[in-house]
């Protein structure tokens, strides 16, 4: 119902002036010492008789007659109003059954939540109403099944973000190329992330629940600082004194940021129920990746060469094979050694000659330069054939202990794979425990 209030500005600013006095003495619990006689009414506006129902019902005094002026001028915003004010105040225990349903509205996923319908999400999950609000608010969600419209991997990816490239277990550490290979890396991937899920689960369903039914602000800290200030906003904004600005969040981005490590465990719990069937369905499918035996043989490059392993031992064809590039590459094709037998023939030639010519010791010193430049020659290129082949021998060697030691690996990694299998199979029925158990209604 719309109302003029420039028709009153003095009575409209001194009712203003008075509720936001009314709000900023909620948090130090002396709001009931205000006396709700002599409060500036605007005729045919809600707030008025509002304000005055909310004094009497803190002092626990009767409230029925300015609570039903107020509701016939503007029944939702008298509730939403009522239903904030009392749960600041730490009184939500005084609201009536009723005022949640009239406060909150309806849900939609076509429509992003209102600021409204999120500061009593709000105060409900930290238990502002007791175990009845609590509910009503799981009911609410749990009615738009808003899981379903989202893949399970955007709940996964918010309950545990962040995960890492690759996990490598114990026994490929030595053999890392072994744990990219999808067959071997798929498993132990799933078996990790589920370890995660579970973690994060047992998180959110053990956070303490609030001894005190007021929204953790009982020390009398002023309004502004309060850690969950959005059920002030909102009645700011329902006085016209400001609030919350921009868009809100949609059902679902609300229920997945809820869900992220670091945020409220209230709000988390309540998220988790309602993405429970989603997250189980998830935790399920992790658990039969698991459950995938090894492969009977994989392929893995050795020395830049790719071998073929299997649980008795490398595949002899594969490994032949590699052996034979290695040796092929080790041992580089070079020219016949020309240079090298041209000086040592000229270096016999220059020693026949000098034996039989009287110019013996130039001719005799050109043999020895000759023979001598020929043999370094041949020294040197001896030297490199046999590096060529000790290379060849130490590769070789080497290929042979890669090849053997993956495959102990392999041996190793199955047995990992029945470890692994057991705990995943215990990571899934305490996962389904917590699910099953949910936040807890008080």
């Amino acid at each position: 119902m719309s109302t003029d209030l420039t028709a009153s500005p003095h009575a409209k600013t001194e009712l203003h002036r008075y509720a936001e006095a009314l709000l900023a003495n909620l948090a130090a619990d002396t709001a009931c010492s205000m006396p709700p006689s002599g409060l500036p009414d605007v005729p045919g506006y809600w707030l008025a008789p509002a304000v005055e129902a909310l004094v009497l019902l803190m002092r626990g005094e009767d409230a029925l007659e300015p609570l039903g002026r107020a509701a016939q001028l503007d029944g939702q915003r008298t509730a939403l109003f009522l239903c904030l004010a009392l749960a600041v105040s730490g009184q939500g225990d005084q609201i009536h059954a009723s005022w949640l349903g009239i406060a909150f509205g309806e849900l939609s996923l076509d429509r992003p939540v209102t600021h409204g319908q999120r500061a009593l999400w709000l105060a409900a999950a930290r238990g502002a109403y007791g175990p009845a609000g609590k509910i009503f608010v799981l009911r609410k969600l749990d009615a738009l099944a808003a899981p379903a419209q989202v893949e399970p991997d955007r709940w996964l990816s918010a309950l545990t973000p962040h995960e890492p490239s690759m996990v490598v277990p114990p026994s490929l550490v030595d053999f890392p190329e072994l744990a990219e290979l999808p067959e071997l890396a798929e498993p132990v991937q799933a078996a990790a992330q589920l370890a995660r899920l579970r973690g994060r689960c047992l998180e959110i369903t053990s956070a303490r629940e609030s001894t005190g039914r007021r929204m953790a602000n009982r020390s009398g800290r002023p309004a502004a600082v309060w850690a969950e200030d959005e059920p002030l906003a909102v009645l700011r904004q329902l006085i016209g004194s400001g609030g919350p600005e921009g868009p809100m969040n949609s059902l679902t981005g609300h229920l997945l940021a809820d869900l992220q490590p670091g945020s409220d465990p209230h709000l988390a719990a309540i998220a988790l129920h309602v993405a429970a069937p989603v997250v189980r369905t998830a935790a399920e499918a992790l658990a039969r990746a698991t459950q995938v035996n090894p492969p009977e043989s994989v392929t893995m490059p050795l020395l830049g060469h790719r071998v073929v392993l299997r649980p008795e031992g490398p595949d002899p064809e594969s490994l032949a094979a590699a052996e034979e590039h290695i040796t092929i590459e080790g041992v580089p094709a070079r020219d016949w050694p020309w240079p090298a037998y041209a000086f040592v023939v000229l270096g016999l030639a220059a020693l026949v000659a000098a034996l039989v010519t009287p110019v013996t010791l130039p001719l005799a010193a050109l043999a020895v330069a000759s023979l001598a430049a020929g043999g370094h020659r041949l020294w040197r290129r001896h030297r490199r054939e046999r590096a060529d082949a000790e290379y060849v021998t130490a590769q070789l060697s080497e290929l042979r202990e890669l090849a053997e030691g993956a495959v102990w690996a392999l041996h190793e990694y199955a047995r990992e794979a029945e470890v692994r299998i057991k705990t995943a199979d215990a990571d899934l029925a305490e996962l389904t425990r917590l699910l099953r158990r949910g936040p807890r209604a008080g």
